[in-house]
């Protein structure tokens, strides 16, 4: 049961009302002066607006440039939960709580054996897990290949309706409303959990207060040495995980989860509604929920591997995905903005906008800058020059070649905090990875804008890489 009207922050809906009218009155705002100016010479001239375009893009720059700096400068006095394996014997076995695994699965059948035996090496009572492989009815394959592979009584099969939407996050209220268990976490297919990962979690939640009610967990990749976008993508997720999250963390900020490895409390888990089953980070969406709700989600230091893209094509589905969601993600959130604020706060209201939002806009403006810049080479600064008066241009400066560089070196020291010395020198081509990201953004943005593909889940594939091909033999 819920607690709260799911539909509110649905992203069902693209704009709510509120944001149609708004959306109008700017844009009525912009071009009914460049209009006057243009026909009447009254007004602000196009180069005004030019010039404000500009420094608003330059501020957003720096504002998302200093908020990543300040999580990753916080992250060293990091307050996230880590127990050490003797203190997990604080709960006998007999004391510690029922807990379902849900697992959403759709053409996995590949993987699936792997999964099986990972799961079944937990380190947990084996009366006190629940383990659903969430499988949807038109996928035969993993259907019978859970049957062969799936038969620990600890395993049940739960057949996801074959309707739409057809998202993980549907799957995932499904099994939600099988769950037994007092906690619950998400593995994906090619998850390897820390064996004792759920004692950890069941611990954090023992010694935390009810308030806090989900426990994220550390994801890191097993293949960052396939090739150079596997060591890209490791990166990324190093910085993010082992820095960036744990800065959130230490200052309370409202934490966007990642896809797994997210533990809940099952109760307050249903009286939040679960999932958007719309969202297409539906793990994003529900961190703010939480934070919205007057609860918390604590960072733990344990780690689940997961296997890095190691194709282009691929990449470009998965990411496109993550930022399409976040974008809806951020439109949910930002319908009614002084509720926002009057629920959450200050800090965390801003952190939901660079995190979600702001950071994405430049993703998407990234390719203009960049050929302003080459054009600026090109031919010189005359035909530019009148968009960059001394405020422009000093801070674009600061943003394009401070910024950028800090940004790389903050990769290079998520690198060494993982052990992924050899990608050290690979960060300083990393400018080519954002390239790929600002065309994920604009794939992003363009499904986003069509109904149809709008809560299109682009299916990731899994088992690309073998665990053999992944060692890294030059990482001095």
């Amino acid at each position: 049961m819920t607690d709260v009207d799911t539909r509110e922050f649905s992203a069902r809906t693209l704009f709510s009302r509120g944001q149609r009218i708004t959306l109008t009155v700017i844009a009525a705002a912009i071009a009914i002066p460049l209009g006057l100016n243009l026909t009447l010479g009254i007004g602000p001239e196009p180069l005004w607006w030019g010039r404000m375009a500009i420094a608003a893009t330059v501020v957003l720059y720096l504002a998302v440039i200093g908020f990543k700096l300040a999580m990753i400068a916080g992250s060293g006095r990091s307050s996230a939960l880590h127990f050490d394996p003797g203190s997990l014997t604080v709960i006998a076995d007999a004391a510690l709580p029922p807990y379902t695994v849900l697992v959403p699965l759709y053409r996995e059948a590949t993987v699936l054996p792997t999964l099986v035996s990972r799961l079944s090496a937990l380190d947990y009572p084996r009366d006190r897990l629940q383990i659903l492989l969430l499988i949807e009815a038109d996928d035969a394959e993993t259907l019978d290949a859970a049957v062969t592979c799936a038969t620990d009584p600890r395993f049940e099969i739960v057949v996801i309706p074959d309707s739409v939407p057809k998202t993980k996050p549907k799957a995932c209220n499904i099994g939600l409303a099988r769950a037994v268990g007092e906690f619950c976490v998400i593995y994906d297919a090619e998850d390897r959990p820390d064996p004792d990962q759920l004692r950890k979690a069941a611990l954090a939640f023992r010694l935390s207060p009810q308030r806090v009610v989900c426990v994220q967990a550390e994801l890191q990749y097993w293949n960052p040495w396939t090739n150079w976008l596997t060591r890209c993508f490791a990166a990324e997720y190093a910085t993010n995980f082992s820095m960036t999250l744990h800065g959130m963390d230490r200052y309370r900020l409202a934490i966007p989860l990642g896809g797994t490895s997210n533990h809940f409390r099952t109760d307050a888990l249903r009286a939040l509604g679960g999932w958007d089953p719309y969202n297409v980070t539906e793990d994003a969406d529900l961190g703010i929920r939480i934070a919205r709700r007057g609860w918390d989600v604590r960072m733990m230091v344990s780690v689940t591997e997961e296997e890095a893209n190691a194709r282009l094509g691929n990449w470009l589905r998965q990411r496109s995905r993550w930022i399409k969601g976040y974008l809806q993600t951020w439109l949910v959130h930002s319908r009614r903005p002084y509720r926002l604020w009057r629920e959450v706060g200050t800090r965390r209201s801003l952190a939901v906008h660079l995190t979600l939002g702001f950071a994405t806009v430049t993703t998407l403006v990234n390719p203009v800058m960049w050929a302003m810049t080459i054009l600026y080479l090109i031919v010189g600064p005359q035909p530019l020059e009148p968009l960059f008066p001394k405020y422009n241009l000093y801070g674009g400066v600061i943003a394009m070649l401070l910024g950028n560089a800090l940004m790389c070196y903050t990769l290079m020291l998520g690198c060494v905090r993982r052990g992924l010395f050899a990608a050290v020198r690979v960060m300083l081509t990393i400018p080519l990875y954002w390239g790929l990201m600002s065309l994920a953004a604009y794939k992003a943005l363009i499904q986003l804008l069509r109904p149809s593909k709008r809560h299109y889940w682009e299916l990731t594939e899994h088992g690309l890489v073998r665990s053999e091909d992944t060692v890294e033999t030059h990482n001095v």
